[in-house]
């Protein structure tokens, strides 16, 4: 796993994370309509006081700060950064071949786009449950500033939406390497438990939200034309002499494939 350097802590500690992906003018429509799916009737509530659910979150919260420090712990302040880059770099041990927004260009516009729609549903359940972040309701260290977080919303993960966005999507374009595509996916969702950014039902709410959303773009005739091109873009790479495979992956699987429920020892 890559090294956490001098120079990360100081990119995090401006980072101010609200979400993932925003639509504006220098981005695309989404493929849906408002009106093509509503999450908020698929979505569970989120916990609160008195659901058993509640104190769980609590109880993985407090038991998950046993990874700071940790080679795990690296792993989640890596997954903190957010951007079509670091995202393209995130996948590639998972896609086998490395991949940059030069070679990558069209995978990560159909990702994008896909993300304004993910994350728009996401931000609709935000905004109605407006849940504190698990570290406002216990004490506990966090692998980015608090200040940066504490005046947004838990649930759902807009982080995990993001990251099993991408997930699902690459898994559509390069079929053969779905598994190791999603478990990287899962592990970045869980990336903001060990961090403490999230709760438990925060990160399943966030998969949960971008996977019904994706459902009704799939079936979007102009995003199987777009995944067409980005199948043919990534076949293309994977028989260039350009291609390179990317660095460290055997660490990397060791870390997707770490339980973060296990007891600590």
């Amino acid at each position: 796993m890559r090294a956490v350097t001098a120079a990360l802590t100081g990119v995090l500690a401006v980072l101010v994370f609200v979400s993932p992906v925003t639509a504006n003018p220098n981005h695309p429509a989404g493929y849906l309509k408002p009106r093509d799916i509503d999450v908020m009737a698929v979505l569970p509530p989120a916990p609160v006081t008195g659901d058993p659910r509640y104190e769980a979150d609590r109880a993985i919260f407090l038991k998950t700060r046993h990874f700071v420090g940790t080679p795990r712990w690296n792993m989640a302040v890596n997954d903190v950064q957010w951007g079509t880059d670091f995202m393209l770099r995130d996948f590639s041990c998972a896609v086998g071949v490395e991949l940059t927004p030069a070679n990558a260009r069209k995978l990560a516009a159909l990702v994008n786009r896909v993300g304004i729609d993910t994350q728009r549903q996401t931000n609709l359940a935000k905004d109605r449950y407006q849940r504190l972040r698990p570290f406002l309701i216990d004490d506990g260290e966090i692998c980015q500033p608090k200040e940066d977080l504490a005046h947004s919303y838990d649930y759902p993960s807009g982080h995990t939406t993001g990251g099993w966005t991408w997930a699902m999507v690459l898994a559509d374009a390069v079929p053969a390497r779905a598994t190791a595509i999603l478990a990287r996916g899962r592990a970045y969702g869980e990336s903001r438990i060990v961090c403490g950014a999230h709760n438990a039902s925060a990160v399943e709410a966030g998969r949960l939200s971008a996977t019904v959303t994706f459902s009704a773009v799939r079936n979007k005739a102009t995003y199987a034309r777009d995944l067409k091109a980005a199948r043919a873009e990534i076949r293309a790479l994977f028989k260039s002499r350009k291609a390179r495979k990317p660095p460290a992956c055997d660490a990397e699987a060791a870390l997707v494939s770490q339980n973060i429920f296990a007891p600590a020892n």
